[in-house]
C-alpha cells in the first residue's frame, strides 16, 4: 500500500485541492449571506422561522471542513509512515528522515506535497518500501 503511486498522488494533491474548494465555498457562503441581508425588508413582519438558507449553506461548508480535516489527517499519517520506512532516507547516516517528518508535521499539507515531489515522484526507480 505504501508503494501505490495513485494513492500517493491522491493523498499529496487532494488536500490542497479540497482546501482551495473550501475557501471558494466559504466566499460563496459569505456573499450569499450578505445578499440575503441586503434583500431584507426592514418593514416586513418579524417571523419566527429559522433561516433555512443559512443552515443549508453552513451545513455544506461544515461537511467540506470535516472532509478536508479527515483527508489531511490520513495524508499526514500515510506520508509519515512512508518517510519512516523509506530506505532512500538512510544514506550516509543523515537525519533526513527526521527532517522530512518534522517538515510534514509542522507544514502539514504543503509538507506532504513537497515530500511527494522531492522524494517519491523525482526518484527513479521508485523506492520499494518493505511492508
Amino acid at each position: 500500500m505504501l508503494n501505490n503511486s495513485k494513492l500517493q498522488a491522491f493523498l499529496a494533491i487532494a488536500p490542497m485541492i479540497l482546501f482551495g474548494l473550501m475557501i471558494i465555498g466559504y466566499f460563496v457562503f459569505f456573499f450569499t449571506m450578505i445578499m440575503q441581508v441586503e434583500n431584507f425588508d426592514e418593514n416586513a413582519e418579524i417571523h419566527n422561522e429559522p433561516p433555512i438558507a443559512f443552515f443549508a449553506g453552513f451545513g455544506i461548508f461544515f461537511v467540506m471542513i470535516m472532509l478536508a480535516v479527515l483527508l489531511s489527517l490520513c495524508s499526514l499519517i500515510y506520508f509519515i509512515l512512508h518517510a519512516a520506512k523509506n530506505p532512500n532516507l538512510e544514506a550516509n547516516n543523515s537525519n533526513m528522515r527526521l527532517v522530512w517528518i518534522l517538515i510534514m508535521v509542522f507544514v502539514s499539507g504543503i509538507g506532504q506535497l513537497i515530500y511527494w515531489i522531492a522524494e517519491i515522484k523525482s526518484k527513479n526507480p521508485r523506492p520499494v518500501i518493505p511492508v
